[in-house]
């Protein structure tokens, strides 16, 4: 029987302990906007609303693939394409305090939606489903 070499339980519970450190804030640059991720298309694209209210289509970087999991409702910095406007490259991921920093910093507005989910329901779409505790009876000619 083989030992267990990986450390165990004991040491797996710090594994995640790198990502309390903090990391410098990055702001905007030439050719770079905050976006916020509307959709994700899939096979690394997704659709983000920059700050001047265009969505386009955006490419997630191959240095971010599978290190860095975007959402719908996640604030990133994006390159916008020179030679297609309506498409841009996405540079970097914020997390939710470096969002409410870059809103501090007036860098964001405050009607931009930060970190919360943009699939809306309709509460006019959704069955209200009513139940009596007192009629226990259930009819099988209804079914």
């Amino acid at each position: 029987m083989t030992k267990n070499k990986s450390g165990g339980k004991s040491n797996r519970k710090y594994k995640n302990d790198s990502q309390a450190v903090k990391r410098e804030l990055i702001f905007k640059d030439v050719d770079q906007d905050y976006g916020i991720v509307t959709k994700m298309l899939g096979n690394m694209r997704l659709e983000a609303q920059s700050m001047n209210g265009q969505k386009m289509q955006c490419l997630i970087r191959g240095k971010l693939k599978k290190k860095v999991w975007i959402s719908v409702g996640d604030v990133v910095l994006i390159s916008i394409r020179d030679f297609q406007e309506d498409k841009a490259d996405v540079i970097h991921k914020y997390t939710l305090d470096e969002s409410r920093l870059l809103r501090s910093y007036n860098e964001i507005p405050e009607s931009f939606i930060v970190n919360a989910s943009i699939a809306t329901t309709d509460v006019q779409s959704e069955e209200v489903v009513e139940f009596n505790d007192d009629e226990d009876n259930i009819d099988v000619d209804d079914i």
